[in-house]
Order: C-alpha cells, then structure tokens, then sequence
C-alpha cells in the first residue's frame, strides 16, 4: 500500500487563503439577508448553486490535502457548515431554512470528495503550480 502525503507546494499560503475565502464567500452568502444572486427563473438554479458552491469548496481543499483522513475532516466540516447555514437561514426573515438546500450541500461535498480519488483530478493545482 501507497504511503499518502499531501503535496509540497510553493505558494501553500496563497491557496489555503483562497481555499478559506471560498469558505467566507459561501457563509456571506448564506447569512447575508439579500445575496447578490442573479434573478433567473431556472428551475432548481439555487440547488444548482448549492451543489456547485460545496463542490468547489471540497475540491479546493482536495487539491491541497491528499491525506483521506484530512479529506474526510474536511467533508465533515463542510457538511456540517451546509447544515449550520441552514440553522442561521432560519433566523432571518429573509431567508428560508430548506432540508433540500442540506441535501444539495451535502451532495456538492460528496462529489467532490469522490472525484478527488482520481489522480488526475487531485493533481490539478500541482500542474498550476509548474506552470506558475
């Protein structure tokens, strides 16, 4: 068996800091009583949303962490955050608590988290990184 270690990156601080922004960018999103979201009248564009902003969120620490446990961690808080948000959701006036919305970040999270086993996928940043 293959002994697992994360990748040595040069600019490891720039893409932890990106990697958290996401993490700020979809929490504003979450709370924030008026989001600036496009107007669009696509059924389930806001589940699309979900799934897409979890994803992104996953993959992103997926190309830094190549440890499973750490990915693991890293799924757990970010299915936690989703259902958290959810919580928060509900106290605001504005905004509507939905178990459908959990399930989109959850799936998001997941997808993520599947697709990361491919080598060529959690690979991604090291080739940005050689391009740099």
């Amino acid at each position: 068996m293959m002994n697992e270690m994360n990748p040595v990156y040069r600019y490891q601080k720039l893409w932890l800091a990106i990697g958290y922004g996401l993490i700020v960018l979809v929490i504003y999103l979450s709370v924030s009583s008026h989001p600036p979201l496009p107007d669009v009248e696509i059924p389930f564009f806001d589940k699309i949303g979900h799934v897409s902003a979890y994803f992104v969120m996953m993959a992103w620490f997926s190309q830094i962490y190549h440890v499973k446990k750490q990915r693991f961690i890293y799924a757990l808080i970010f299915i936690v955050l989703g259902v958290a948000m959810e919580f928060l959701q509900s106290l605001d006036p504005a905004r509507m608590f939905e178990v459908a919305d959990m399930v989109a970040n959850t799936a998001g999270v997941v997808l993520a988290l599947l697709i990361s086993g491919n080598s060529t996928f959690s690979r991604l940043l090291l080739r940005v990184e050689s391009h740099i």
